[in-house]
Order: C-alpha cells, then structure tokens, then sequence
C-alpha cells in the first residue's frame, strides 16, 4: 500500500537542505545529522554565497545562521523572500539570539521558522520534516498552475492566427496595472490573468473556435461557455483563486450587456474590465482569416467608442490610449 505524506520515512522525498553558517564545525554537524536520516545536504560558509547557491540551484530548504559577517541571516533571509523565484523556499533561522526583538526581526525579514543555540538535535529533524511537506504541497500546486498554464499556451497554438496574444495582454495589462498605481502583487495576477483569461476554449471545438467567418447565435452560444469553462478549470486551484474572476468575467461589460453572468458597473472586478480592454485591442491589431489588423490609433478610437455606448469604464480606457500613443510600438513589442 502506497504510503501518505505524513508516513514517508525521513528524507524519502529526496529533499534538498542547504545549510549556511560561517563557522566549519556547525555546518559538519548539522551535515551529518541530516545526511543520515537521508536528504541531500550543501553547506556554504557565507551569506553571499548562500545567495548566489539557492539562485543557482534552489534548494528545498534552507537553514541559515543569524551572525554571519555581512551578510547577515536576517538579511540574506529578506532578500530571498523578496525575490519572486526564491522567496517560497522555506527558511529556518538558526540562532543563539533569545531576545523578542531578535524574533521580530527575523519574522519581519520573512523567516518560516526559528531554531535556537544550542539546538536539539531531535527537534531540528521534526522542524525540517515539516518544513520539507509543506514545501511539497507548495510545489504540487505550482506544478498545477504550470499545466494549466501550459494548456493557456497550447490552446493559443490551436490557432496560428493568435499567436503572441497572450504573452501581449499580459504585457499590456500589467503595463496598465502599474500605471493606474496596482501593487506588485496584483500586478502578477493581472500578468497570470493574460495568459490564462480564454483558458476555457480547450473545451470549445475546433470547428467553432477555428471558424473563419462569422459564427452563427447556436456557435455563439457554445464559443461564450469558455468563460465558465475556464472558470471551472481554475476552481479547485488555491494559487489561481484572484484570476478566476478574470478568466470568467472578461467580456462582461458596464452597460450589462456582456456575459456570461451580465454584470454591470461596479460589479464587474477590476482586474477583468482591464483585461477586457486590452483583449479588445489585440484584436483589432492582429489580422485574422476574416479582417485585417488595423493600425494602433485606429484601435484606440474604436476603444473610446466602446466606452462611449457603455462597454468599458471611460477612465480605464482613456489611461491605456494615452499610454498607446505615449510609448507607441514599445508597447506592443515582444521581447
């Protein structure tokens, strides 16, 4: 019978420990007891060059020692959690310092855990245990994101014609995000929510999806299921819970008028109106089998007037047109 998580025997996953302390004898130590019980253990004797080893192959955990030469624990641990590809692997701070400020100070530099000096050789083991399951469930569900990104991206190679669209809005809305003052962190969701908005369209047949001509109201029908679609498919993933409402609310519009739900105003989530602009511009700047692309101003002045008849909040769009015309085809360029 195959075992659960919680019963996998120490170091069974494999995991990878790096262990940063300047002083040779407590790196051997903590070396030893975590080789036997089966991980895969580096040491490294600096801050500098524990930074420079989990940038260039990141462990799965890290116990790093507070009083080092510069950099310190605290501030190899702050700039690990700063940095977007580091900053999910676990970091236990190992230190001699007792007093409360200490504590806070590495909790406010983001450590995952505390281990005191001298350490208990049995409660270090229990701690990267720990540590190491969580980290696994912390990969499965980047693996989950991955696939379903993965399929955003297959799902646009159905179709030569919208080649470059995603990684576009993407670029696109981000670039608006920042401009309208979004936190880096809702910067990232309205990023992710470019690529994965049509989601949905895996589950949309070729010959609707792929239709040259005008689509029939039956056609219609079915190709406007890729919001829910594409809805349900992020559902059950924790990671993705701020872009489902993008990838469901995309083509609603202010005056009610869009679907799938006919949200009007307000009600329609920030992130989705963003990407409902961008959307629009893409489309009628890339050719497709049944129209030309048209020029970026062009586009502009067909945006404005989908705000005019109520489609589109006037603000948001009048800040992307004007951020258009003031960076021009820097904009829409693919490194």
């Amino acid at each position: 019978m195959p075992h659960s998580v919680d019963s996998l025997p120490s170091g069974s996953s494999l995991g990878r420990v790096l262990v940063v302390d300047d002083i040779e004898a407590n790196r051997s130590l903590v070396t030893a007891l975590l080789t036997r019980d089966g991980y895969r253990v580096d040491a490294v004797a600096s801050g500098a060059a524990a930074l420079e080893r989990v940038r260039s192959d990141p462990p799965d955990l890290v116990l790093l020692d507070v009083m080092m030469p510069p950099p310190n624990g605290f501030e190899v641990c702050r700039a690990l959690k700063a940095d977007a590809g580091t900053r999910l692997i676990p970091v236990v701070l190992i230190t001699a310092l007792q007093q409360s400020e200490d504590r806070i100070q590495g909790f406010e530099a983001g450590a995952d855990d505390f281990i005191s000096k001298p350490f208990n050789a049995h409660e270090l083991r229990a701690r990267v245990r720990s540590l190491l399951r969580i980290k696994r469930y912390t990969d499965d569900l980047d693996s989950a994101e991955s696939v379903i990104l993965s399929l955003a991206l297959t799902i646009e190679a159905r179709d030569g014609y919208t080649e470059g669209h995603c990684e576009r809005l993407a670029r696109y809305a981000t670039t608006l995000g920042r401009h309208i003052g979004l936190s880096d962190e809702d910067v990232r969701v309205l990023e992710r929510g470019g690529y994965l908005h049509d989601i949905g369209k895996v589950g949309i047949p070729d010959a609707i999806l792929l239709k040259p001509g005008r689509l029939t109201s039956a056609e219609l029908a079915v190709m406007q299921q890729h919001a829910v679609i594409g809805d349900r498919l992020c559902g059950e993933l924790r990671s993705l819970r701020q872009v489902r409402p993008i990838v469901r609310h995309h083509h609603e519009r202010q005056d009610g008028t869009g679907y799938p739900d006919g949200l009007r105003g307000g009600a329609i989530p920030l992130f989705a109106q963003i990407i409902a602009i961008v959307d629009v511009f893409d489309a009628l700047t890339t050719a497709r089998p049944y129209k030309v692309a048209v020029a970026a101003d062009v586009a502009c002045t067909e945006l404005i007037a989908e705000a005019q008849r109520g489609w589109h909040r006037r603000d948001l769009v009048d800040t992307f047109v004007a951020l258009v015309r003031q960076e021009g085809s820097d904009l829409c360029r693919l490194d």
